[in-house]
């Protein structure tokens, strides 16, 4: 089995669900909705053999409208096959289903997603910030701020190449 079959059963199993499908890297990549990406990741799992979760984590990328991504990375260890899985949710509502119920590796790593981009995972048994202060009123990730205070008068742009 290789991904090519992976995703004609993923697209004949969830249709509309799978909104985009990219293999041009070197890793196949798909886009999830975010209703299905429970039920795709649990298919996954449990139908195609993909029982390792090796990494979640979020990303924010401003300019688009769901401005908010979890990116799931998955490994089925005896074909050794990978998947990148992403799906992407408003800042007004950046909630999605949690795959804690799956794999027990996803508790930490979707507590860091919520502590650093402010991610939800609806049913984590503990979401609470992990690295960052309790009384934090902020996600630190997200590129919400400038990079650099125009305010400064005290360096000069010649040094840093502008």
């Amino acid at each position: 089995m290789d991904a090519v079959t992976i995703i004609g059963n993923l697209q004949k199993q969830f249709g509309q669900g799978i909104i985009r499908v990219d293999t041009s890297s070197d890793m196949t990549v798909l886009i999830i909705g975010r209703e299905v990406i429970h039920d795709v990741i649990h298919y996954l799992k449990k139908q195609e053999g993909f029982d390792f979760l090796t990494d979640l984590t979020g990303v924010h990328y401003p300019d688009q409208e769901l401005a908010l991504g979890v990116v799931y990375h998955m490994h089925n260890l005896r074909k050794n096959i990978r998947i990148r899985i992403k799906t992407f949710v408003s800042i007004d509502n950046p909630s999605l289903k949690s795959v804690t119920d799956l794999f027990s590796a996803a508790n930490w790593m979707e507590r860091e997603t919520f502590d650093f981009y402010g991610i939800l995972f609806e049913g984590h048994p503990n979401l609470k910030r992990i690295l960052n202060v309790e009384y934090m009123d902020y996600y630190p990730m997200r590129k919400e701020y400038p990079l650099e205070d125009s305010t400064r008068d005290d360096k000069d742009d010649r040094y840093f190449g502008r």
